[in-house]
């Protein structure tokens, strides 16, 4: 049997063996009976595509639509259609405690709302624009606004980041959640940035020997190449292991555009 799992709500994910496959349904009863959830799903190959759906099978149960409450904030997805990572927990959270009350936010990968609805929940930002290429993901970033009483707030964007129409010069603050590599939109998000400066979140992964280190120098280089300047010192902070010797990492760094 697997040492962990992960709970989303009622829905179980494991990964087992592929030569457990002739019992995958009993396992997934054994599990729905032990943990009482309702679904049980098995991870069987990699996360696919811009759209991060996962690769898994149900083993038991029916429905695999979720809902996980955290820090306060109520999420609803379906978890065989949608990725929701738990170490991803803390990054969830530090979004809501980056933003700051009256501030313009935008999140160039929204998901489900993973930065934007804590930005406008905890944060209290005046107006989070949220960016979402996946439909799947766009309807439950939209249901999620409202479940958390923050959609007067969150203005939802269905579309491919790099086409939407933006307003330049507005946010204050710019999130940039995509994995494996989220720095070539770095140009993009420079120039969102209102004149007087503001900051960029950059997710990327690199080698875990000298994650940081690589990501910060990244993240700067791409800054300067944007035409805009860097004026804090970069903090880069490891959020959690991607596979082996790789480590998902995000840069906090404080931008001036071009004039």
């Amino acid at each position: 049997m697997p040492r962990g799992y992960q709970r989303l709500g009622r829905v179980l994910l494991l990964r087992l063996p592929a030569s457990y496959r002739p019992y995958f349904a009993r396992i997934g009863r054994a599990w729905q009976e032990e943990l009482g959830v309702a679904t049980v799903l098995v991870r069987v190959g990699p996360v696919e595509g811009e759209f991060r759906r996962p690769t898994v099978e149900r083993i038991a149960g029916g429905s695999s639509e979720t809902e996980v409450v955290e820090h306060g904030i109520r999420w609803r997805f379906d978890a065989a259609r949608v990725m929701f990572a738990a170490g991803n927990r803390t990054e969830r959270q530090r979004a809501g405690r980056l933003a700051r009350p009256g501030e313009t936010v935008v999140d160039l990968f929204a998901g489900i709302g993973y930065f934007a609805i804590p930005a406008a929940v905890v944060g209290r930002a005046r107006r989070v624009v949220a960016v979402e290429k996946n439909p799947v993901a766009f309807g439950y970033l939209t249901a999620n606004a409202a479940r958390n009483g923050v959609a007067d707030r969150i203005n939802a964007r269905l579309g491919d980041n790099r086409d939407v129409p933006l307003p330049p010069g507005s946010a204050d603050r710019v999130f940039l959640g995509y994995l494996p590599d989220a720095v070539p939109w770095v140009r993009r998000a420079v120039g969102l940035l209102v004149p007087d400066g503001g900051w960029l979140h950059v997710h990327s992964v690199a080698d875990a020997r000298g994650a940081r280190d690589a990501a910060t120098a990244r993240v700067r280089e791409a800054v300067t190449d944007a035409g805009g300047r860097v004026t804090e010192p970069p903090r880069g902070r490891e959020v959690k292991p991607y596979g082996p010797g790789r480590t998902h990492v995000v840069v906090d760094v404080r931008v001036r555009p071009a004039a």
